[in-house]
């Protein structure tokens, strides 16, 4: 029996880890339950044949990294290792199990209760990523229980606060931990027929617009906050304009363009009243990346842009904070690694698999950029991420299972 046919005929173990992982609410912020799902990670990739570890973040660096009403909130990643005999080469695989949190009302009550229907399981963390999660063990089962031999030394991550920054996650891990990969793979950013050469970056800003409080009755003795933060949002929209002319076309022929997100958060500053002139404000700016732009210039150009529009608002006094952010990474797809893994979505999908470009970010920077090793991303995806009942295709997991497991037994490096 070939791994593939085990995992055609197991998909019900396949299923039974997704809702166990997806029954573990792992919500980030603030990091619940996360030395709960890293201990049944541990026991899982042990009990599969990996050598396999737990590290604890350091309190001092979590305190530092957190703020304080996440410092009760431990975090964790795992590392599982399997040597092979006579290899050469060392494949890591990384997925996050931290997840957004939930609401609204779901299709079939908790977001947490792994429900199948018509081919899809529901619950937060399918898509995105525990679906990953899942269909990557199930590929190591599949090769134990039919002694089928990696081709390559196998590495496997799972981090915590990829739905963050992921400093205390993969950015932790790739230079604290014991590993020495020379391919990776983040398993989301590429599904069914694409596999992902790179991903968009991020740049998170925090604009505060400064005025003076007065009293409702007497507008003029103060300044108005709000309309000064009113007037630059609107002259964001000429910046929105001239980013929608750069351009990046992806190897699939896909045109990219950097976006702007104006007050994902938006605030009044203490003091309010409904008689009050409001004396602060503030929104937030989510600046997404192109692979091939520099993050030094995108904040450069923005923060300019910002400076020079509030100098022509009569009395608009502004201070801009960087919040976060998650760099890009772009990779032309020539090397004989991304190659293997095509072969791999190829052969199992009876379709030519083509190289993309994902919008969102992920953590296969941390591997491109600081490991400086070939990597890209591949995953059972689905649909609704972030959203209101977020599921994945249960032919989709079952799919990239035996694409990981094609991988391994083909690829030597």
């Amino acid at each position: 029996m070939t791994p593939a046919q085990f995992i055609d005929r197991h998909p019900a173990d396949l299923l039974r880890r997704l809702r166990h992982l997806v029954g573990i609410s792992t919500v980030n912020p603030p990091g619940e339950n996360y030395a709960s799902i890293t201990a049944w990670l541990t026991r899982e990739m042990t009990s599969l044949g990996l050598q396999t570890r737990r590290f604890t973040i350091p309190r001092t660096l979590l305190r530092q990294s957190l703020p304080p009403e996440q410092h009760a909130f431990p975090r964790y990643n795992v590392l599982g290792k399997l040597p092979v005999r006579g290899a050469k080469k060392t494949i890591h695989f990384n997925a996050h199990y931290d997840v957004v949190p939930v609401s609204g009302k779901w299709r079939h009550g908790s977001p947490f209760g792994g429900t199948v229907e018509d081919g899809w399981i529901y619950g937060r963390g399918t898509a995105d990523m525990k679906g990953s999660i899942a269909s990557l063990l199930a590929a190591v089962e599949a090769l134990r229980a039919t002694g089928a031999v990696p081709r390559m030394n196998l590495e496997i991550s799972f981090t915590a606060d990829e739905e963050t920054d992921s400093a205390l996650g993969t950015g932790w891990l790739v230079q604290n931990a014991p590993i020495r990969p020379d391919y990776a793979i983040v398993m989301e950013g590429g599904e069914e027929h694409r596999v992902c050469c790179g991903h968009n970056g991020t740049l998170w800003l925090e604009v505060t617009v400064h005025g003076r409080a007065a009293h409702g009755s007497k507008p003029a003795a103060g300044i108005n906050a709000l309309e000064k933060m009113a007037a630059l949002v609107l002259a964001l929209q000429d910046y929105q304009h001239r980013l929608a002319r750069r351009t990046f076309v992806t190897p699939e022929g896909v045109t990219m363009r950097p976006t702007l997100n104006v007050g994902g958060v938006f605030a009044a500053g203490p003091g309010g009243k409904i008689n009050t002139v409001p004396s602060l404000a503030s929104f937030t700016i989510d600046r997404r990346v192109l692979a091939v732009e520099t993050h030094a210039h995108a904040e450069r150009d923005l923060r300019a842009f910002l400076a020079a529009a509030a100098r022509k608002i009569p009395q608009c006094r502004i201070t801009v904070a960087k919040v976060s952010e998650n760099f890009s990474c772009f990779s032309p797809p020539k090397h004989p690694f991304f190659a293997a893994m095509a072969g791999c979505v190829s052969r199992v999908r009876r379709q030519p698999a083509v190289f993309n470009v994902s919008t969102g970010f992920n953590d296969m920077h941390f591997f491109s950029h600081h490991l400086k090793i070939p990597t890209l991303g591949y995953g059972p995806g689905g649909r609704c991420e972030h959203a209101i009942d977020e599921s994945a295709k249960v032919k989709e997991l079952l799919a990239s299972a035996k694409i990981y497991a094609e991988l391994l037994t083909s690829f030597a490096g």
